[in-house]
């Protein structure tokens, strides 16, 4: 096996039982309920919707397919604009601070949801909701990465994907739980409610962390940055080494958009855009959003697809707990290729399932079968290593700004899945996983041409490695990888 490059010597690697990691631990914990808080506000409306199209005589909302599309797209929209907005405002108030402001905008999205009194309410409390939920999506990984030792980066950082699925299968479970325990139209209130928890929860708990190093020693306040890696470094030697990696760029020119401009900025910011094209169009979404409607489609009953919903959460979880698992003795590209071979395949596979077995219970289960085995690959090679190196991609100085552009992008991917899904699917049937199957083919030599390895550096000595790999020789030339 190839081993990382030794950004850092074998005794930095800090022992689980001292302090200092045990206090890394406890600041990822608390981040990470932002993540949990995205993933239940993005499940949560599968289980809500039923409810919401009902009469208002009857507790719903009266939604109408366009009000239902709207209200569903309405979070993604506000993500995509959350994820750029907070980038660019963790870069200038911090990390901590704007994690506590994202807490506050769950807070009143979760109740202003829960509360809403008519579909125009409803909308604009989702799009609200979809800020914190895009904010969560860009700050969360950025904090934890930077606050990680180098050694245990990825298994910290992708707490945070395993957050997401747990918060969309907790959504799962929990949204059919009450329908089932409380015989009250009106329960989709209580559903959407349920989001207020973490979102307290995580503003409790940042008000006793503490910011992040890099922002700190990024605005010359290198005592208080030096103060906070003596409580989350137990090596000497490290942290002094890294305290000097980052207080070594405080003499230059603060960062603008106008470097976005610079060649590697630029190659690596359509890599990390690229990227997020890669995660959405997989197809990912077409399963965790309409799964009930391909279960109904081969034959399945309303009851045994929505059981079938719960099933892509438990295997979300489970294959995110894998793939952490696997992140830290694998090379994220050779994750990425092999999640988007998978992919291929269990793709292809549904096709040909869809298209030549007779409608029945086999089909059905077999359907069932492939799209698990599809989410598998996808959330513990796919999913987990693209959120892994959304933290570790760009450079510090303009790390939140250029996280919160690749991260917007991904959201308007995801919308893009979600609102053409449904419409590709009723013209082509059961060829639109071929369709799939063919842009993961796309995406696979992407990954394969362009997609540098981020595996075995610090977060300096990797910014420094991507300037060298993808400054171009010649203007005009591609920046190699």
């Amino acid at each position: 096996m190839m081993r990382p490059p030794a950004a850092l010597p074998a005794s930095s690697d800090p022992a689980a039982d001292n302090p200092q990691y045990r206090f890394v631990q406890v600041i990822t914990s608390i981040a990470t309920l932002g993540a949990l808080g995205f993933g239940y506000d993005t499940g949560v409306i599968a289980g809500a919707l039923p409810f919401m199209t009902l009469d208002p005589a009857q507790g719903g909302l009266g939604l109408t397919p366009l009000t239902e599309g709207i209200i569903t797209s309405a979070l993604i929209f506000g993500a995509a604009i959350g994820s750029f907005a907070s980038g660019w405002l963790s870069d200038h108030f911090g990390r901590r601070l704007s994690l506590l402001a994202l807490a506050l905008i769950f807070f009143i999205g979760a109740l202003g949801c829960a509360f809403s009194p008519d579909v125009v309410t409803m909308i604009v409390m989702r799009f609200v909701l979809g800020l914190g939920v895009g904010g969560a999506s860009t700050v969360v990984p950025v904090f934890i990465a930077e606050m990680a030792p180098p050694n245990r980066r990825a298994r910290l950082v992708t707490r945070s994907e395993l957050m997401i699925v747990t918060g969309q299968m907790l959504a799962y479970i929990s949204s059919a739980l009450l329908a089932h325990l409380v015989d009250d139209p009106g329960v989709w209130r209580t559903m959407l409610a349920i989001a207020a928890i973490p979102a307290v929860l995580l503003w409790v708990g940042m008000l006793f962390m503490p910011e992040s190093p890099r922002w700190l020693a990024q605005h010359n306040r290198e005592d208080e940055a030096r103060a906070v890696m003596e409580r989350i470094r137990q090596d000497p030697a490290l942290r002094e080494r890294e305290i000097a990696a980052m207080t070594a760029k405080d003499d230059e020119e603060k960062a603008s958009w106008s470097e976005i401009a610079t060649p590697w900025i630029r190659n690596l910011i359509l890599i990390g855009i690229g990227l997020g094209f890669v995660a959405q169009f997989t197809g990912v979404n077409a399963f965790m959003y309409f799964t009930p409607i391909i279960l109904q489609s081969t034959g399945l009953s309303t009851q045994a697809a929505l059981t079938g919903t719960i099933g892509n959460g438990v295997i979300s979880v489970l294959a995110t707990g894998f793939g952490m698992w696997l992140i830290s003795r694998t090379p994220r590209r050779t994750m990425l290729l092999t999640g988007l071979t998978g992919a291929i395949a269990t793709m292809i596979l549904l096709g040909l399932c869809l298209q030549v077995l007779p409608s029945g219970p086999m089909r059905s289960y077999l359907a069932l079968a492939l799209i698990m085995t599809f989410l598998f690959f996808q959330q513990a090679m796919i999913s987990t290593v693209y959120w892994l190196m959304m933290s570790e991609l760009f450079p510090q100085r303009m790390r939140g700004k250029v996280v919160g552009l690749s991260v917007a992008a991904m959201w308007i991917f995801n919308a893009a899945v979600a609102f053409l899904f449904p419409l590709v699917m009723a013209s082509l049937g059961a060829s639109t996983f071929f369709v799939f199957a063919a842009i993961n083919v796309l995406s696979l030599l992407f990954v394969f041409k362009c997609v540098p390895e981020t595996r075995g550096k610090s977060l300096e000595k990797l910014e420094a490695h991507l300037e060298e790999q993808l400054t171009p020789s010649e203007p005009s030339s591609p920046a190699p990888v």
